[in-house]
């Protein structure tokens, strides 16, 4: 019986010093958490292939731009997005309309005219934000948050850049561009 109480006592104890090292733990890992919360980040993408056969100045998506707004879907289908901005033309519409449906989104328009304003900026502040935009104000809407003249328009013929930008709590900005062909 003796000994009964003495092991009994030694797995308190042993329990009990355990129990500081999982919590800081714990600790650790909800600070890591606050943190990427507290992080915005933004993807950027020009509008898919536009019908070039028709006088319209708001043309849709041809079949091939359809499809890479399907692309856009699959590229951005891991990365939790809370928000999707587009101008407001068909053809940014239907390039944002694929990954807002995987996220259960709805398409918010933003005024071209109206980049990155305070209200946007509230909105999106530690949230993961699509904006599909054009090749002219896609790099400008970017540069604008970096506070810098980073990217330029972009071709006319190209519809594969994506444009990260993180900027963290601290206001530290930091900005990526890769290519996604078709």
């Amino acid at each position: 019986m003796k000994y009964s109480f003495i092991l009994l006592l030694t797995l308190f104890f042993a329990c009990k010093e355990q129990k500081p090292s999982s919590t800081k733990e714990a600790n650790i890992a909800s600070a890591e958490a606050k943190e990427s919360a507290t992080q915005t980040i933004y993807y950027f993408i020009r509008h898919a292939e536009k019908d070039r056969s028709t006088d319209s100045k708001d043309p849709s998506l041809t079949e091939k731009g359809q499809q890479r707004a399907e692309n856009w879907a699959k590229v951005l289908k891991d990365k939790k997005i809370d928000l999707v901005y587009s101008s407001d033309f068909k053809r940014t519409i239907q390039t944002a309309t694929p990954t807002a449906n995987l996220f259960s989104q709805e398409v918010k328009l933003y005024p071209v005219e109206k980049l990155n304003d305070i209200s946007f900026q509230k909105e999106t502040q530690g949230k993961t934000v699509l904006v599909v935009g054009h090749s002219d104000t896609t790099p400008k809407f970017v540069n604008l948050i970096l506070g810098e003249t980073k990217y330029k328009d972009i071709d006319d013929n190209n519809n594969s850049n994506l444009y990260k930008v993180v900027v963290s709590k601290n206001g530290k900005k930091k900005s990526k561009l890769t290519q996604h062909p078709l």
